[in-house]
């Protein structure tokens, strides 16, 4: 489920018109754990074999988002007073669901995932510099 959030949440990031920011790329929890959420292999991100037990994560590429066990797409977002709304539609191996969140864009590096509803509640994300 935590993936799957991350994953859906990770939509509104997606990178086009509608922002000011191309947030393309990987993301992860903390920027400390960026080189063991993900690995490299030629010009391919992906998630390290251990990577969920250092933070989580996610990757945008286009309008589709990767989460570690969850893929999703965009299907709609909505911009009010600086906070992303969109929804998405996202697969797991056994799952299919559309799901619904809320991402303020503090800079081009970090993201806040907030929870609407839940005062004080929220969670960063940190783009990673890319794989040298």
């Amino acid at each position: 489920m935590r993936t799957a959030a991350a994953c859906a949440g990770a939509v509104a990031l997606l990178g086009g018109g509608a922002y000011a920011v191309d947030l393309s790329g990987a993301w992860a929890s903390a920027p400390e754990v960026c080189d063991k959420v993900f690995v490299t292999k030629g010009n391919q991100i992906s998630f390290g074999p251990k990577s969920d037990i250092h933070g989580s994560g996610f990757i945008i590429e286009g309008r589709r988002i990767r989460g570690r066990t969850a893929k999703c797409n965009l299907i709609r977002t909505r911009e009010d007073k600086g906070i992303v709304h969109m929804v998405a539609a996202c697969a797991t191996d056994i799952m299919l669901s559309n799901v619904q969140f809320s991402l303020r864009v503090r800079d081009e590096n970090t993201v806040d995932r907030i929870f609407p509803g839940m005062a004080d509640m929220e969670m960063p994300f940190f783009r990673c510099p890319k794989a040298r």
